[in-house]
């Protein structure tokens, strides 16, 4: 079934899985960090403070899988691998980029905005517990 503007339902499942892919945190990550050329999996995985080997294999496998990253693997002793933005992949480099830059342009605004919903969700709760709200729950505790 059609919607009004043309698209199928399927359509939001598909790009879903797409824009998850995408905008995962470490896919981002790898993303941008290959954006400056080939890496090996050590370099990567080095550069990329807090990801785990597993985690960086998982992440590598799904962009190849994707068709967004390509891994050459050299016969040599031991073997080495490269890993490179395919040409697909480096179409994702431009929207990736203006992410980021919103994001540092808009980071200070959100933290206040962040600091005054909880300022209010702290005031919200001492009324709450002032008012006995709260009270009721560890009045039925009390009588287990």
């Amino acid at each position: 079934m059609l919607r009004d503007d043309g698209r199928e339902p399927q359509d939001c499942r598909l790009l879903s899985e797409v824009l998850g892919r995408i905008g995962d945190r470490w896919t981002i990550l790898v993303a941008s960090l290959l954006g400056d050329g080939p890496m090996r999996f050590n370099q990567i995985r080095r550069t990329l403070h807090g990801i785990s080997q597993r985690m960086l294999t998982l992440t590598l496998r799904a962009l190849e899988r994707d068709g967004l990253v390509a891994r050459t693997a050299y016969p040599t002793r031991p073997p080495a691998v490269d890993y490179a933005l395919t040409e697909r992949g480096r179409t994702l480099l431009a929207p990736l980029t203006a992410l980021a830059n919103w994001a540092r342009e808009h980071r200070a605004d959100i933290e206040r905005s962040r600091d005054a919903f909880d300022d209010v969700q702290v005031a919200d709760d001492d009324a709450s517990a002032s008012s006995g709200v709260h009270g009721v729950h560890r009045l039925i505790d009390r009588t287990r």
